[in-house]
C-alpha cells in the first residue's frame, strides 16, 4: 500500500511518522511544496526578533533525517497541482526542475495548511506575510536592514508578536487593527490588558482602522492617517488552503474548510485532511469550527495513521486553547468568550477574578486577571480568559482540562490542585473560581457586569465604594460614594437608597459588604471583578468618570 502524504510541518509529519511506527511496510511518500519540511513555524517570529539565534533550530527534521529514521521518502520542492480521484493519482511539479509526473496513491493525506489572508489593496505586494521557513528569512533580511520604522497589519497571535520581536531588534512599530480591540479571541475587557501592555513597550496602537492603501514610504488607513514604515508585515488571519482538494471536488464545510468526517476522511473515503485546512467539530456545540493549531494538526495526524492502520480512533472535538507571550504578559483561553455565547443566544454568567500568580506573603506574587463563563442552569463551563504577567499558562490548562472532562463551575473548588507557597494559595486561584461560580448559582450573591453598571445606576441604585480612603482617593468610579468596609456597620445610615451596587478593588470586599447589607434590609449587588475589572472595561474607556 502507498501512502501520499500532501505538506510537512504538524499535521502531514505526525501522520506520517505515526502510520511509520505502526506499519514497517508500508510505502509512505510526503511531498511539500516549500524547501522544509518538519519545521517549528510557531517559532518563526521569535527567529525574527533575534530570541531564536540559529535558523537550524527551528528545523526539526530534514529529508535524510526522516529517511533514515522512518525509510520515508520525502520529496520537497514538490507541489501537487492536481488530484485525480477516480484513477487514484496526483500531479506533482517538481519545482527545482520544472518537470511533472504522476504519483499513484491508495490513501491520500492533504495537510495543506492554510494561507495568509492578504487583502486585495492597492499596494498589497510591498506587505510580507510569515508562514514559511522562506518567509521568515524575507522578513529577517528587511529587518537587518534596520527600517526606521515598521508598521504590523494584524492584531492577532502572529501580529503580536511579530511586533513584540520587532520592538526586541530596537524598531519602531505601530499596530493597525480593523477591530476596536486586539486579540478578537478574548473579551474586550481581557484585551484592554494586552493593549497597555503593547503601548508601555513603546508599540503604537491604531484599533478601530483598517489600511486602505500602502505606498513605498508606508500605509494609509481609513481614518485619513498616514503611517510611516519602510517594513510593512500583514498579519491579519489565514484561511484554509482548499485549492487542491477543489481539483477533487471534494466537500467544502460551511465554514470554508475541507469537510472531514470522526476519522478526518474526506467525501472521498480514500482521502484525508488534517491541520488548518481541515474544519474541526466545536465541542460546545457541536459545529463546523476553524481552529489552527499546532496540538490540533498533531492530533488529526494521529488520527489518520491510527485509522489507515486499522486501530481504534477516538472522535475527536476542539475547545479551541490558546496562549500568547506579549512582551511580560502571558495571555491564554479556552471555550468560547462572552461575545460569541452572545452572538449565539447562549444563556450564560461570567465571574471575573484578579487573584495571585502565587501566596501573597512569598516574594514574587504577581496578579493576573481570569475570566470564566459558564451555564447559569447547569453550571457547565464555556469558556475561561486569562492575562497576567505569571502563573496563567497552569490555570488555563487546568480550566481547557475541565472543560474537556465536564467538570462544572462550582466543582472547580473541589480541585485538589497541588499547593506551596512558591507555586500556589491553598485556595488556588482555580478553586477561588469555583467558590464563586458556587455562590452565584446558588443564588448567594447577585453580581452585576461592568457592562450593566450604568444600567443599574439608571434604574436608581447607588454605588457604594468600600475601599478604603486612600484607594478611593487614587481612582473610583465617578458619583460612587466611599464608606470602607471596616467602617459600613456604623455608618450604613450614610447610604442614601435601599439598593446598592457595592465595589471595591476586585470584588472580593465587595462580596463581604453585599451580604452584610443583605442582612441589614438592602438590594445589594456586587460589581463583579471590581474596579479592578471596570478600569480596563470599555465602560471606563468611553467616559470621563474616572477620577
Amino acid at each position: 500500500m502507498r501512502v501520499v502524504i500532501v505538506g510537512g510541518v504538524a499535521g502531514g509529519m505526525s501522520a506520517a511518522t505515526r502510520l511509520r511506527r505502526l506499519d514497517a511496510d508500508v510505502e509512505i511518500v510526503v511531498l511539500e511544496r516549500s524547501g522544509h519540511v518538519s519545521y517549528a513555524n510557531c517559532g518563526l517570529p521569535y527567529y525574527v526578533g533575534g530570541v531564536i539565534e540559529d535558523e537550524s533550530d527551528l528545523l526539526l527534521q530534514t529529508p535524510d533525517s526522516l529517511h533514515d529514521r522512518f525509510r520515508l521518502d520525502v520529496r520537497v520542492a514538490s507541489e501537487v497541482k492536481s488530484i485525480d480521484p477516480e484513477a487514484k493519482t496526483v500531479c506533482v511539479i517538481d519545482l527545482s526542475t520544472e518537470t511533472s509526473y504522476e504519483l499513484s496513491y491508495d490513501k491520500l493525506v492533504l495537510s495543506p495548511g492554510a494561507s495568509p489572508v492578504i487583502p486585495p489593496i492597492p499596494g498589497i505586494e510591498r506587505a510580507l506575510p510569515l508562514r514559511t521557513v522562506e518567509d521568515v528569512e524575507r522578513m529577517s533580511a528587511a529587518v537587518d536592514a534596520r527600517p526606521a520604522h515598521a508598521v504590523v497589519i494584524g492584531g492577532g497571535f502572529i501580529g503580536l508578536e511579530i511586533s513584540e520581536n520587532l520592538r526586541h531588534r530596537g524598531i519602531p512599530i505601530t499596530l493597525v487593527e480593523a477591530l476596536d480591540q486586539v486579540l478578537a479571541p478574548l473579551d474586550p475587557e481581557m484585551a484592554q490588558l494586552v493593549t497597555e501592555e503593547l503601548t508601555s513597550h513603546d508599540v503604537e496602537v491604531r484599533l478601530g482602522s483598517s489600511v486602505v492603501s500602502i505606498d513605498p514610504s508606508g500605509v494609509e488607513l481609513s481614518s485619513g492617517e498616514h503611517l510611516p514604515g519602510e517594513l510593512v508585515i500583514i498579519a491579519i488571519g489565514v484561511r484554509p488552503d482548499v485549492a487542491l482538494a477543489r481539483t477533487a471536488d471534494l466537500n467544502i464545510g460551511p465554514r470554508g474548510g475541507i469537510q472531514v468526517d470522526e476519522f478526518n476522511r474526506t467525501s472521498d473515503p480514500s482521502i484525508y485532511a488534517v491541520g488548518d485546512a481541515a474544519e474541526k467539530t466545536d465541542a460546545l456545540d457541536g459545529s463546523a469550527s476553524l481552529v489552527p493549531l499546532a496540538n490540533i494538526a498533531n492530533r488529526h495526524g494521529r488520527v489518520v495513521a491510527d485509522h489507515i492502520a486499522g486501530r481504534e480512533v477516538r472522535p475527536l472535538a476542539t475547545i479551541g486553547t490558546a496562549i500568547v507571550k506579549v512582551f511580560d504578559l502571558t495571555i491564554a483561553t479556552t471555550g468560547w468568550n462572552e461575545k460569541r455565547l452572545r452572538e449565539a443566544g447562549r444563556a450564560a454568567i461570567s465571574i471575573h477574578a484578579h487573584p495571585g500568580s502565587h501566596a501573597d506573603y512569598y516574594p514574587g506574587s504577581v496578579k493576573m486577571a481570569l475570566k470564566l463563563i459558564f451555564d447559569p442552569a447547569s453550571g457547565e463551563i464555556l469558556g475561561a480568559q486569562g492575562v497576567g504577567r505569571s502563573g496563567v499558562d497552569k490555570r488555563i490548562d487546568v480550566l481547557a482540562t475541565a472543560i474537556r472532562g465536564g467538570i462544572t463551575a462550582p466543582e472547580l473548588a473541589d480541585l485538589e490542585l497541588a499547593y506551596a507557597p512558591p507555586f500556589s494559595s491553598a485556595k488556588d486561584p482555580v478553586n477561588m473560581l469555583g467558590y464563586m461560580a458556587e455562590n452565584v448559582l446558588s443564588g448567594l450573591c447577585d453580581p452585576v457586569q461592568w457592562s450593566e453598571l450604568e444600567e443599574y445606576r439608571s434604574r436608581g441604585y447607588e454605588l457604594l465604594d468600600v475601599r478604603t480612603e486612600k484607594e478611593f482617593a487614587d481612582g473610583h468610579i465617578s458619583g460612587s460614594r466611599n464608606i470602607p468596609l471596616n467602617e459600613l456597620r456604623e455608618r450604613v445610615g450614610e447610604i442614601g437608597t435601599a439598593r446598592v451596587v457595592v465595589t471595591c478593588q476586585v470584588g472580593q470586599r465587595g462580596h463581604t459588604a453585599t451580604l452584610l447589607l443583605g442582612e441589614l434590609g438592602f438590594d445589594a449587588k456586587n460589581l463583579d471583578g471590581g474596579f479592578e475589572t471596570w478600569r480596563h472595561s470599555p465602560a471606563n474607556r468611553d467616559s470621563s468618570s474616572h477620577a
